[in-house]
C-alpha cells in the first residue's frame, strides 16, 4: 500500500464552502489509471486532477483530470484550482513554482497565471488551449426536455440552443429571464434521449444554461472594454454530476461564442459568470475575450480558490 497526499479546495470562490470543490493530488507518480479513476469517483466531486511530470520539461507539469465517470480532455475549474495548489505549495517535482504556469493536458497546452495577494497566492487565470468550435445547433424541443422547462423559456433572438467548445464541448441556451434559470431541473431521462440524437466528441450530453444581465455587479479586476454579467446553471447527470455550480470550460466557450456573433470584426470585453446560486454554493468567474479581424483570439477565464481540506490515500 502507497500513500498519496491530497488536498481540496474551493474554486471561483473567497469564501470557504462556496463555488467549486476540487482534489487535487500534487504527485500521482505510481497511480494507475484505473487508480484515478477510482480516486475521482470515491471524491465524487465533478472533477479531480492528478498532477504527473511534464514530457517537456519546458512545462510545469502534466495534469489529468477525471470525472467520476470518465477522464477529461480539459475543463476549467480544475486548472484554476491546480494552479492554485501548486502555487501555495512554492515548487512541484523539485522545480520552484513561477507566476507564470504551464501544463500539459488531452485538449493541448494550458496555460495559466498565478493571482497574488500580498505576495499569497490567492487564485489563478487560465487561458482555452483551443480556439472557438462550434458544432450543431440544438432543437428546442429537447433543451426544454431536458432542463424542464418550457419551449417558451428559450430565448432564440440571439442565437438558438448551440454546441460549442474551447476544449471540452457543451451545449448552450439563452433563456428568457431568471425565474425561468430558476425553475429549470434536470431530466435525466431527456438527457440520455439528448445524449443519442446529438453526441458529444469528448464526454456525454451537457447543458449549460444561462440569462444575459448586461451591465449589473462590478467588472473584473483590470477590465477594459464592454463588460457583460451572466447568470448560468450547468447540469450534466450522465457524468453523475445532477449540477455544476461552477464551470470554467462552460464560461470560456460562453465568452468565446459571445464574442463571435458580435458585429464587429474587432472585440474586447471583460465577463462575469455567476453560477451555483441555486445550489447555495455562489461562485464568480471572470473572464476576458478577445476577437480581432473576426475572429475570436483568446479567452481567459480566473477567479479566487479557497483551501478546505488535507489528507492521505491509501492506493
Amino acid at each position: 500500500m502507497t500513500a498519496f497526499d491530497y488536498v481540496t479546495l474551493d474554486v471561483f470562490t473567497a469564501t470557504r464552502f462556496g463555488g467549486n470543490p476540487l482534489a487535487v493530488v500534487p504527485d500521482a507518480r505510481g497511480l494507475r489509471d484505473e487508480d484515478m479513476q477510482r480516486i475521482a469517483t470515491e471524491f465524487n466531486y465533478s472533477e479531480s486532477t492528478f498532477v504527473l511530470p511534464p514530457a517537456d520539461p519546458a512545462n510545469t507539469a502534466r495534469v489529468r483530470i477525471f470525472s467520476p465517470t470518465a477522464e477529461m480532455p480539459f475543463a476549467g475549474h480544475p486548472n484554476v484550482g491546480t494552479a492554485f495548489v501548486l502555487g501555495r505549495q512554492g515548487s512541484v517535482f523539485g522545480r520552484p513554482i513561477e507566476d507564470h504556469v504551464r501544463f500539459e493536458e488531452r485538449a493541448g497546452l494550458v496555460e495559466a497565471d498565478l493571482i497574488r495577494d500580498g505576495g499569497i497566492v490567492a487564485g489563478a487565470t487560465i487561458k482555452a488551449p483551443r480556439g472557438l468550435e462550434i458544432g450543431a445547433t440544438i432543437d428546442v424541443e429537447t433543451v426544454a426536455a431536458c432542463a424542464s422547462i418550457r419551449v417558451e423559456d428559450i430565448a432564440t433572438e440571439r442565437h438558438v440552443p448551440v454546441a460549442a467548445s474551447v476544449g471540452l464541448e457543451f451545449k448552450f441556451a439563452e433563456l428568457t429571464n431568471l425565474e425561468a434559470l430558476r425553475r429549470a431541473r434536470p431530466n435525466p431521462t431527456a438527457f440520455v434521449e439528448a445524449d443519442g440524437r446529438y453526441p458529444t466528441r469528448d464526454d456525454l450530453f451537457s447543458l449549460f444554461l444561462y440569462v444575459r444581465r448586461a451591465g449589473e455587479g462590478p467588472a473584473s479586476r483590470g477590465a477594459k472594454g464592454e463588460h457583460l454579467v451572466f447568470r448560468a446553471r450547468m447540469f450534466a447527470p450522465l457524468d453523475n454530476v445532477p449540477e455544476d455550480p461552477a464551470t470554467g470550460s462552460a464560461s470560456a466557450a460562453l465568452a468565446a461564442y459571445i464574442a463571435s456573433l458580435r458585429p464587429e470584426a474587432d472585440f474586447e470585453g471583460a465577463l462575469v459568470v455567476e453560477q451555483g446560486i441555486e445550489m447555495g454554493r455562489p461562485s464568480r468567474l471572470e473572464l476576458r475575450v478577445r476577437k480581432r479581424a473576426g475572429v475570436v483570439q483568446e479567452v481567459t477565464v480566473g477567479g479566487r480558490c479557497v483551501p478546505v481540506m488535507r489528507g492521505v490515500l491509501d492506493v
